[in-house]
């Protein structure tokens, strides 16, 4: 895509995902609704505390076996849109395999800069490697996450508390965005999208699979190729995963379902 000719309608539109799924809201409504059932059937950990500001806090569901690997998930809405609660049922399918699992959340621009969001990220990874165990939850944590949760996803693998990563339809290059409706509440700094680029930083050697549906907008399709090759390029380990068919709401449910692809793909990191 030529960004310098693109209008500022055409570059809004290259990442407006609402706008490219007709049947977006249905889905995201759903999935809030399944998430509350998920919620209130395992209502033993949740809204702890790991940091001083409202969105600071982890909902934990700990597996039978204390040191199970677990699934740490990173809810999406471009920074700036969405509640971990809404994602709850996105762990289904790792927890039905006897995972343990955990949802962060985090401060939503313009309240915070990106900076500061990811922070909150290792912060909150800080805290589960500290009070982890005391909840049920000691094995091995595959990092995870969801459009803006992938790109967190990326940013946070060389955290020490994380063995792998499965970022799933993430923007890991930011240039872009900076001319887009999504920069007015975000409002990137020239040394924010260098800093906070993964297609821009050294490679972490770390597991990290990366996920794209092949129905999704352009530039999330070439970010996740693009980052896999760049990884690759340092013999980095990690499987690209196309999802056939799949758009940028329904390429979850692949993590959801007990028998799908993502479920798959998340339990051959560990």
């Amino acid at each position: 895509m030529n960004w310098g000719t693109m209008s500022r309608a055409a570059r809004d539109a290259a990442y407006d995902n609402i706008a490219a799924v007709a049947h977006s809201t249905a889905l995201n409504a759903a999935r809030a609704t399944d998430s509350a059932m998920f919620r209130a059937a395992h209502p033993e950990h949740l809204n702890l505390r790991y940091g001083p500001r409202e969105r600071n806090t982890w909902d934990l569901f700990p597996a039978a076996d204390v040191s199970a690997p677990c699934i740490v998930f990173i809810h999406g809405g471009y920074w700036q849109r969405n509640r971990a609660d809404q994602f709850a049922n996105l762990i289904a399918g790792p927890y039905a395999h006897g995972w343990a699992a955990a949802l962060p959340g985090y401060t939503l621009a313009p309240d915070a800069s990106l900076t500061e969001i990811t922070a909150e990220i290792n912060a909150a990874l800080d805290w589960l490697g500290s009070h982890g165990p005391a909840h049920g939850i000691a094995g091995p944590v595959v990092l995870s996450g969801w459009s803006a949760g992938g790109h967190l996803t990326a940013m946070c693998l060389g955290h020490p508390r994380v063995a792998a990563g499965l970022a799933i339809s993430g923007i890991f290059e930011l240039g872009p965005i900076r001319d887009t409706v999504l920069n007015e509440n975000l409002r990137l700094s020239d040394d924010e999208i260098v800093a906070l680029s993964p297609l821009r930083l050294p490679v972490v050697p770390k597991p990290l699979a990366i996920a794209y549906g092949t129905a999704e907008l352009p530039p999330l399709v070439s970010d996740s190729r693009d980052l896999h090759e760049y990884r690759a390029a340092a013999h980095a380990p990690g499987a690209l995963i196309p999802v056939p068919g799949a758009n940028h709401f329904t390429i979850v449910h692949e993590l959801r379902d007990a028998d799908g692809l993502l479920t798959q793909q998340a339990r051959l990191l560990i």
